[in-house]
């Protein structure tokens, strides 16, 4: 199973390096993570997507909240909750693969931003799952480089899943 987990952090030096840490001591892997200050300079958020069993993961939810530097930490895998990623695909693309190319990028609601002689970059931003299936299309075309920013999420509704 999928977890999404945010974190919220005192924005210190440090502090990534001390969770990913908690991470790895446990041989657990995180398939992804994303840190950006919050609306408070002071703090930060981090979202982490890792797959595991639930038991696992609760363990490594209650070392989070031991750790200083953490303020809190929310679970959202059982919350509606949105996530996003930001994905940069670069794909061979002569003349004659162009216009199949930007149909499936149309399909998925993504922009092509770049297009050189020998090649097209798509943008797509949505859920991993979307972003794979795009993924999986254009690799027959031979993905050259592939950029993945890792998901970020927020609860669904009015209510703050990390609070005040």
């Amino acid at each position: 199973m999928r977890h999404t987990l945010c974190v919220l952090v005192e924005n210190k030096p440090g502090v990534l390096a001390r969770i990913s840490g908690l991470f790895s001591s446990r041989g657990y892997n995180i398939q992804s993570l994303s840190v950006g200050e919050t609306e408070d300079a002071a703090v930060s958020r981090m979202t982490i997507v890792a797959g595991g069993d639930d038991a696992v993961l609760e363990q490594i939810r209650k070392q989070l909240d031991k750790l200083v530097d953490v303020i809190k930490v929310v679970d959202l895998t059982a919350e509606a909750h949105i996530d996003r990623e930001l994905c940069l695909v670069k794909v061979k693309a002569g003349p004659g693969q162009r216009d199949e190319i930007q149909g499936f990028a149309n399909i998925f609601r993504a922009k092509i931003v770049d297009v050189t002689p020998a090649s097209m970059t798509v943008e797509i931003t949505g859920a991993m799952d979307k972003n794979q299936a795009l993924i999986q299309l254009l690799e027959p075309f031979g993905v050259l480089e592939l950029v993945r920013t890792g998901a970020v999420a927020i609860a669904r509704g009015a209510g703050r899943a990390l609070g005040a």
